[in-house]
């Protein structure tokens, strides 16, 4: 990667502080990272290690004890919670392990959902199933979650991310609740939206398998990029196990 290109994400010295009474939780120490615009990057730790404190931070769920969070350049870190929540309802797109479907409602109401909080108010339907269309589940839009497997919902949750047009992607163990082969079927839907669709993709997981789909991989212990994989597909990760 070269510094010519867009940086979507950079976080500079990203530090995260927990207090459980007296005790202190070092989730981040001293975070650096840059993703450029349009790359599909995954963030690589067993659990523990701070993924999802991370991407609570680029997310905009949460703020850093110390450091700064830069989204396309402006500092996310110092903005209010009005900003914060446009953001995230604007520029950011979901996807989580347990997909976080609304149960009374219809796949492709789910998805519309994520249309309504933006504000947009026209043609929700037809935006929404097109969006389902798009992740392979245009003969399904109208099955509520209860109706629909494992990997269809997850489909439903990346269309739900995706309806939106958001800048980036961010997901928290996309692949984590499902076997490996749809697992497997996940991570290249993902990564094939990602080449179709353009969007910046952050991934953050322990399997192995989803690497092999990245621009990069970062490598998180203990709070810490340990290291990065510039070129993740003659890398052997056979050697390092995440639990």
């Amino acid at each position: 990667m070269t510094e010519s290109r867009t940086i979507a994400v950079e976080v500079s010295n990203v530090h995260r502080e927990f207090h459980i009474g007296e005790i202190a939780i070092k989730a981040l120490r001293g975070i650096n990272m840059k993703v450029y615009e349009g790359e599909f990057v995954v963030v690589l730790g067993p659990s523990g290690s701070g993924k999802t404190t991370l991407l609570n931070q680029i997310g905009g769920i949460d703020s850093p004890t110390d450091g700064k969070v830069r989204i396309n350049n402006e500092e996310i870190t110092d903005w209010g919670s009005g900003k914060l929540s446009e953001y995230r309802r604007n520029e950011v797109g979901w996807i989580f392990q347990f997909f976080n479907l609304i149960p009374s409602l219809r796949a492709w109401e789910n998805v519309a959902l994520a249309l309504e909080f933006k504000g947009v108010r026209k043609e929700l339907k037809k935006t929404a199933c097109e969006t389902l269309e798009a992740v392979g589940l245009g003969d399904k839009t109208d099955r509520f979650p209860s109706q629909l497997s494992g990997g269809e919902q997850q489909r439903v949750a990346i269309a739900r991310a995706l309806v939106k047009n958001p800048k980036i992607i961010v997901a928290d163990e996309p692949t984590g609740n499902l076997d490996f082969i749809n697992g497997q079927k996940i991570a290249d839907l993902m990564k094939g939206l990602n080449e179709k669709f353009g969007g910046t993709f952050i991934v953050v997981s322990h399997d192995l398998s989803i690497t092999e789909k990245a621009d990069r991989v970062f490598h998180l212990r203990d709070g810490e990029i340990v290291s990065v994989d510039e070129d993740p597909s003659v890398q052997n990760f056979k050697k390092v196990q995440y639990n």
